[in-house]
């Protein structure tokens, strides 16, 4: 006897999904279960003729559906390695190449800075195509050793100005901000060392306002006459101490 086509024996279309056949294999072995014959030999017997029957047809249909599964996923692969043969025979993978593009370039004449080699320059020359210097009118006065960055004082400069000096109750205020006694005030250090404002008076270079405000503590401790022990000779620094 023929076996009869599995879609008609579960009652489902020739395109119908995995999903929609096993929800109807399960709906008739629910309704044709052998064990819902009860004691009747001739009603379960017909029972499990048919529930075998569903279940060949639900085997049948779930392995021909595996199999389009295996032959698509085949054709995929082998599409695909021919499109990858065919790029790199052609113009290799990746992404399209991005035109060529001329690069931007500028013209920069630097004829006029030429200067032979081994030249000797005077002070105060300038080279060609350079703009004059702005203190060639006036001579300017050479830093000294107790102040490289220039007196707090210049009474020979033309038309120059001094800063008055800081009060004294400012001066005594002023809180150290480095050094052994950071945190304190100059009033402070001058109560316990004196010798200390001596030293950031006449040492101190890369803080004006601080050497200004030292040097009137110190004129105050000369006006009152204090002793004060003598420190040994050190360079000129910055703030070291």
């Amino acid at each position: 006897m023929a076996k009869r086509d599995p879609h008609d024996v579960l009652g489902v279309s020739p395109g119908a999904s995995p999903q929609s056949i096993k929800a109807a294999w399960r709906r008739l072995a629910r309704e044709n279960h052998p064990d819902l014959t009860g004691d009747d030999p001739a009603a379960s017997q017909k029972a499990t003729r048919r529930m075998a029957e569903i279940n060949d047809a639900y085997e049948r249909l779930r392995r021909a559906a595996a199999t389009l599964r295996e032959e698509a996923r085949a054709a995929g692969a082998a599409a695909s390695a021919a499109f990858d043969a065919s790029t790199r025979a052609g113009r290799g993978g990746g992404p399209p190449r991005q035109r060529p593009t001329r690069p931007v370039t500028g013209r920069v004449d630097t004829s006029e800075t030429f200067r032979p080699r081994n030249a000797t320059v005077t002070r105060g020359a300038r080279l060609p195509g350079q703009s004059p210097r702005r203190d060639q009118g006036g001579q300017r006065e050479p830093p000294r050793a107790s102040d490289p960055n220039g007196p707090l004082e210049r009474g020979r400069v033309h038309r120059f100005r001094p800063l008055p000096p800081p009060p004294l109750e400012a001066a005594l205020e002023h809180e150290l901000e480095f050094g052994k006694f950071r945190g304190h005030t100059l009033g402070e250090v001058a109560n316990f060392e004196p010798s200390y404002v001596d030293w950031l008076a006449s040492t101190i270079t890369r803080d004006r306002d601080l050497v200004a405000m030292a040097r009137v503590v110190r004129e105050e401790l000369d006006r009152r006459g204090v002793v004060r022990r003598a420190r040994p000779p050190s360079t000129p620094a910055g703030r070291s101490a």
